[in-house]
């Protein structure tokens, strides 16, 4: 028996066995008939309950007549067993029509959001219509009506699996879809700004709200609290003060170094559905991404962080260098510094926990020093679990080390700590570190989650060559598959998969440089990226930091020289003498090396994103006189680290 396949989710279209269908099925009361019939109960309708609904402007003997020929058409189509007529009961067989919309609801019984949403081409018969017959024109509004709000649900729902995975720019898609089937719909519009926020397009975010609330209004309506909530935590988002001209190439190629997060889908998926499970359930838990470097720990925890923060939570993060394993206290007071004085509720905490920052970090003792003058201060660790606990009754809070094995044993004490004191809040511990050095008390951590502290531990690997071959599609979008392929092998082999060179290598190719003829072989055994001199890295990888240097604007070039020779972390300010810089030259040139990732910066100054490329900027990029005079200028020899 052949089969009839109908796309009606969307504009109609109608195959018969793969193939065309004859001209007269596609006459739109046949083709209206048959579709009415595959969407009815049981797929079965009286004679004269069909006639009433295409021909119901006709004589009762015509209208009969214009049915027969109608069944007849399908019939020929679809053969005897395909369409029954007896007892007055036209009966389609239930194989012998297929529509999308029965494979999208068993996608939607099985929250399948991918398949459903893959489905949805646009409206319910987009551009179909019987003029004439106007009970089955009602008949479609009502439809229409129902799939644009499952349709945009399902679109809305896959849209957030994407978010969850760091597939932003799918997900903007899926949300833009939505919203052009649901443009009233908070869900829609809210799934679309996050992933545009999350994917650094927060005035394209602003832009989607403003519409969107101009609409709304017309209709007479307002928008949901939470999108209310959630416009203001993105125009509250960090505003990137460099030229909008590096913008270019974001949306796709490799022109700017901020690629899309790619082989890592299962391990952000994972430390949201702990944060998730954290913020629902009001429990304490702790994630630690470990892997050697270059492997991505920062840029994934990034990917969670902006989520907990367009989330609603308060979010807290301080990089730890070498210099701060010996400086008691460094990592809390760092925390201090880096967002714990954002979040909602502090003023609850006792006195006394005030205190203790107050003594240490003028922007506490600016809000809080004159309301605690004469308190004694607690014990920092107790000042920080009573601060936490007080901040966690507003809002959940995310405390994020990176490069923690740098950590003093003081404050990687009090965290561990903290997670017991306050361990019925949503407060999540969030820990990057690399294999090596071990570390005894955050060993000792890492084997507790999972059997008395809730969370997961996630070990990173080298991107596989299919995560690799993705982002050489996105670096070059007009290759052909042979030479997408070649491009692929070359960059995992001279990269060892490890991602902060794969994208260096497709930054450099972006920008012209040709692999044809540089060699090298990397990495030796046993060694890891923080370990290696630049002289033993691959001639292409060196070569890919010089040519993303070349890119950079001046400016950007003397802070990040100025960053390679004063030290692992140094502050703004030092910087800007280094390198000759102030005020909004200063800030555009370090917006622009925080955006194209080669600095990562914290309250307490600025530090590279990779050893590695420090050492060959340090090398390359600078004569000795240039940084003689560096140091002279920025007032001191190279520092280990800033306190």
């Amino acid at each position: 028996m052949p089969v009839i396949e109908c796309r009606v989710l969307g504009p109609v279209g109608v195959w018969v066995d793969g193939a065309a269908p004859p001209s007269e099925l596609m006459w739109r009361k046949h083709l209206a008939l048959l579709i009415y019939l595959a969407r009815s109960p049981k797929r079965a309708r009286t004679r004269n309950h069909l006639t009433a609904l295409l021909w119901g402007d006709k004589s009762e003997a015509s209208a009969r007549h214009s049915l027969r020929e109608a069944l007849r058409v399908v019939r020929r189509t679809i053969g005897e067993e395909g369409l029954t007529a007896a007892h007055d009961q036209v009966r389609l067989a239930q194989d012998a029509v297929r529509l999308d919309t029965d494979t999208f609801e068993r996608a939607e019984r099985e929250m399948d959001w991918e398949a459903a949403g893959r489905l949805v081409a646009g409206d319910f018969l987009e551009g179909f219509g019987v003029p004439d017959a106007s009970a089955f024109e009602d008949w479609v509004a009502a439809e229409r009506t129902q799939w644009r709000d499952r349709a945009a649900a399902a679109l809305v729902a896959w849209a957030q699996q994407l978010t969850a995975r760091g597939q932003l720019r799918d997900a903007r898609a899926a949300g833009a879809r939505a919203l052009a089937l649901a443009p009233l719909a908070d869900r829609a519009v809210r799934v679309t700004m996050t992933a545009l926020a999350l994917d650094g397009d927060r005035s394209a975010a602003l832009a989607h709200f403003a519409r969107f609330r101009g609409a709304l209004g017309v209709a007479g309506g307002e928008p949901a609290a939470e999108t209310l909530e959630l416009a203001d935590r993105i125009r509250g988002e960090r505003t990137w003060r460099f030229a909008p001209e590096l913008l270019a190439g974001s949306a796709g190629g490799a022109v700017t170094r901020r690629a899309p997060l790619v082989g890592r889908e299962r391990e952000l998926e994972r430390l949201l559905t702990v944060w998730h499970a954290c913020v629902r359930e009001r429990q304490a838990a702790a994630v630690v991404v470990e892997g050697d470097p270059g492997l991505g720990k920062t840029r994934l925890m990034e990917e969670l962080l902006a989520r907990a923060r367009l989330g609603g939570a308060a979010v807290t993060a301080v990089r730890a260098v070498e210099a701060d394993h010996a400086t008691t206290w460094s990592g809390l007071f760092g925390l201090g510094r880096g967002g714990l004085l954002d979040a909602a509720g502090l003023a609850a905490a006792a006195p006394q926990a005030l205190r203790t920052f107050a003594e240490e970090i003028p922007e506490w003792a600016d809000r809080f020093g004159r309301t605690v003058p004469h308190r004694s201060p607690l014990p920092p660790g107790a000042a920080l679990s009573d601060v936490l606990r007080a901040a966690t009754l507003e809002q959940p809070v995310v405390a994020f080390v990176d490069d923690a094995q740098w950590l003093d044993p003081e404050s990687a004490g009090a965290l561990t700590a903290a997670l017991r004191d306050v361990r019925a809040a949503p407060f999540l511990l969030a820990l990057a570190v690399p294999r090596q050095p071990p570390r005894s008390d955050l060993d000792e951590l890492r084997a507790r989650i999972g059997r008395d502290v809730p969370g997961v531990g996630l070990a990173l690997a080298p991107l596989d060559a299919a995560a690799v071959r993705r982002l050489a599609a996105w670096a070059a979008p007009n290759y052909g598959e042979d030479d997408l392929n070649r491009l692929a092998r070359r960059v995992a082999a001279d990269a060892a998969g490890l991602p902060l060179l794969v994208v260096e290598l497709l930054h450099a190719v972006a920008l012209g440089m040709d692999l044809g003829a540089i060699t090298g072989a990397w990495p030796q055994p046993l060694k890891t990226l923080d370990q290696t001199l630049p002289g033993e890295l691959p001639d292409a990888a060196v070569a890919a930091i010089r040519v993303g240097f070349g890119r950079l604007s001046k400016g950007a070039q003397h802070v990040l020289v100025a960053a390679a020779v004063l030290g692992d972390r140094v502050p703004e300010e030092r910087l800007g003498r280094g390198a000759e810089l102030t005020g909004t030259a200063l800030h555009a040139a370090l917006d622009e090396l925080e955006w194209q990732r080669w600095l990562v910066a914290e309250p307490r100054g600025y530090g590279f994103v990779a050893k590695i490329v420090r050492d060959i900027v340090a090398r390359d990029m600078l004569t000795a006189g240039q940084r003689q005079r560096i140091v002279q200028r920025a007032g001191g020899a190279r520092d280990a680290g800033e306190p």
